[in-house]
Formats: structure tokens, C-alpha cells, sequence
């Protein structure tokens, strides 16, 4: 789960990471209350998951609390790349003398942790990675040890970031393990005009798999923000986000989803610019009511003209996933109004392709390859505009 950055200060500051004063307010009159409560100059910053928000308008400098409230009032309702602001952080404005940058990361690849830091930050660490490799130390973490002070300042000297930062790095730490997270960052960790080490912007991922060790990060995901659909997946124990396209895409395990979003991706282009309207994933266990509750979240996105089932059968075969199509389109009903294109393969193929042959649904197209699938479920969104 991906915090807002108001979240992600909360927590950090919670393990004595330092941090600007402010608060995140909902409404402008919150806004200017929170500016005046700081005293001084304070940033007014859209509250989204996403990057971009100085270049939208979404990161505002006032000077006053009704100039912070005039910018609150502008933020908020904007759309940033699709996300809709609810939400600001006020922030105390800061004179920065210098900016850093600093995250610890599980690395999957490498079954370890990692620690990244750079005396360059404030930009975006990937065109950093990519133009400046050399700026960007990368130091592993032995999970047994951990970052004390020692390794800490190791990371310090690897990064050529000065002596106080080591103390930061510590506490961040702390809040990676504390927090079950998989990712914490700071960019930018700023020198500010009095010398102290502050950190301005906190980006944490929290690790989904740890939320029984952590029933406070429940309140993380109220989030009035986000697509009602992706609510109901999880409700539903589905891993779905919504795109913005008018092909629906379903499939059993991400990597097969990725490439089928791909494939759809490129078959758009040649039916009239259509595109995935969803990622959704129904894992291993494609029952009836699993593809029941899968056709039925993306059937009910009115952007959605078309859909395409990718499946490649392994532990649930294809037969069994055939039956869970048949038997999902009879619990649907007059729900179920949109065409289908259907792609099986793996175990127990020829049957599952019997199973629908047999069933002979009008909405139902079977295709024998992804490519052909992804082609016809493209120009049936295009023909359904």
C-alpha cells in the first residue's frame, strides 16, 4: 500500500524523523487555519499518488494563511494525472540550503535490503539513476544487523552526504522495520538556513502481507480519493485497478495481466486508439463466483464496450475456469451486457473450450490466441463507441 505523503510524514514523524510543521486539511478554511497555527510562510501541496504536482499547480508557496487558503481553495478538486485532490498539506516553508536524498527499499531481486542515498536530491531519482549513476551510492543491508549508527554513517560517506544525516538514517531505518515496509524515502531530506536536517517530502510503501502485525494501518486505506471499484475488488479479494480505457482485461496472475494489458495496448492502436480499461487478477481460483464478481466490477465501468478473459490454465484448470464464465454469466443475469472474448489455454484446454462451446452464450467469443483475443476484443470496444 502507497501512503499519501501526509500518511508517510505522520509515520515517519511518529519514529522521531524530523519533519516540517503542518497538517493536512480537507477544506480551505483548514488550510488557513493550519498556516496561520505555523506562524510563517507554509507550502500548500495536493495530496495524490502521483508525481508531477508542481508542474499541474498542485505545490503552492504562500505567505499568508488567506493566500494559503486561495490555494487550497485552487488545489483542491483538481485532477493530476487522473487523480482527483481531497486533501492538502499545509507545510512550514523551509530555507533550503542544501537538498539530499535518501530511501531504504526491499530489493526482491537480491532478497535483501538496500539503502540509497544521494547529496543530489530533490530530482527524480530515476533520471538521477539513469544520467548520474555515479551520484547515487547503493549500500546493502544486512537484515540481521540492520543500520546502527556505524552503518549509518557508512551509507553517509558512500553518499558523501554530511555527518548529521547518519543520526536521520537511523530513525528512518527504524521506521522501515517498525512500519513492515517495503520501501521508505526522503527526497528532498534538506539542509535548511539554521543547519538542522528535515525531511520535506516522505514517500512509504507499507507491505500488505505484514497488515495483521499492524491494525492501525487500517485507517491508511480510507481514502476518499480512490476509484469505488477498486474498494469493492479488495472487499471482494481481487487485485484490480482501473485504467482508463474501454477494453476490460481479466487473467489469472499479474505477469499474464501485464502482458495482456500490452497486447490490448497494442491492438488499440489499431481500432480507433481503445485501450485497457482495468488491471484485474483473479489469481489461482477462477470459480463461478470469483469470475462472477470480476465480470461484475468491470461490466458495471461505464467505459468498459469490451471484454477479454486471459487465462492460461495451471493448479485451476481450464475446464474449471470455462465453468466459472458459464456459471458467472447466469448469476449476472441482464448484468451481464457486454460482449466477451474469451482465451484459454494450458491444462485441460479442449475441455474448457467444450464447456463454452456447449454453452453457446451470445456474448461469448472464443479465440485460440492471445494476440487474435486481444485484436477482437479491441475492435468490439472500437465498434461499441
Amino acid at each position: 500500500m502507497d501512503l499519501y505523503e501526509y500518511e508517510a510524514r505522520d509515520l515517519l514523524a511518529g519514529h522521531h524523523v524530523p519533519v516540517a510543521r503542518g497538517a493536512v486539511a480537507a477544506t480551505a478554511a483548514e488550510a488557513e487555519a493550519i498556516a496561520r497555527g505555523v506562524g510563517g510562510p507554509v507550502v500548500v501541496k495536493a495530496q495524490v499518488k502521483t508525481g508531477g504536482r508542481g508542474k499541474a499547480g498542485g505545490v503552492r508557496l504562500a505567505t499568508t494563511p488567506e493566500e494559503a487558503r486561495a490555494h487550497a481553495a485552487a488545489i483542491l478538486g483538481m485532477q493530476i494525472k487522473g487523480h482527483h485532490v481531497h486533501r492538502v498539506l499545509v507545510a512550514e516553508a523551509a530555507e533550503i540550503r542544501h537538498e539530499y536524498y535518501v530511501s531504504f527499499l526491499l530489493d526482491r531481486a537480491e532478497r535483501r535490503f538496500l539503502a540509497l542515498a544521494s547529496a543530489e536530491g530533490g530530482m527524480e531519482i530515476e533520471e538521477l539513476s539513469r544520467d548520474r549513476p555515479d551520484a547515487l551510492a547503493r549500500v546493502a543491508i544486512d537484515p540481521a544487523i540492520g543500520v546502527d549508527l556505524d552503518a549509518a554513517r557508512q551509507i553517509v560517506a558512500a553518499a558523501r552526504l554530511p555527518e548529521p544525516v547518519a543520526d536521520v538514517l537511523v530513525k528512518l531505518w527504524n521506521a522501515f522495520v517498525a512500519a513492515d515496509a517495503t520501501l521508505v524515502e526522503i527526497n528532498p531530506l534538506a539542509c535548511v538556513a539554521d543547519g538542522t536536517i528535515v525531511a520535506l517530502d516522505g514517500k512509504v510503501t507499507l507491505d500488505g502481507n505484514a497488515d495483521f502485525r499492524h491494525p492501525d494501518h487500517a485507517a491508511f486505506g480510507e481514502d476518499p480519493g480512490r476509484e469505488p471499484r477498486e474498494v469493492e475488488a479488495q472487499a471482494r479479494g481481487l487485485n484490480y485497478v482501473k485504467l482508463d480505457g474501454q477494453v476490460g482485461v481479466i487473467g489469472n496472475g499479474a505477469g499474464l495481466v501485464m502482458s495482456t494489458l500490452d497486447v490490448v495496448a497494442e491492438a488499440g492502436r489499431r481500432h480507433g486508439g481503445v485501450a485497457p480499461a482495468n488491471f484485474l487478477d483473479i489469481g489461482g481460483g477462477a470459480n463461478a463466483q470469483v469470475m462472477a464478481d470480476g465480470l461484475g466490477i468491470i461490466i458495471d465501468d461505464p467505459a468498459v464496450r469490451s471484454v477479454l478473459v486471459n487465462v492460461f490454465g495451471g493448479i485451476t484448470a481450464c475446464d474449471q475456469v470455462a465453468n466459472g464464465i458459464v456459471d458467472a454469466l447466469r448469476i449476472l443475469g441482464p448484468d451481464a451486457s457486454k460482449p466477451l472474448v474469451v482465451r484459454l489455454d494450458g491444462n485441460s484446454v479442449d475441455a474448457g473450450r467444450a464447456i463454452l462451446a456447449e454453452a453457446a452464450h451470445p456474448l461469448v467469443t472464443m479465440i485460440d490466441t492471445m494476440d487474435a483475443a486481444a485484436d477482437r476484443a479491441a475492435a468490439l470496444a472500437n465498434a461499441g463507441a
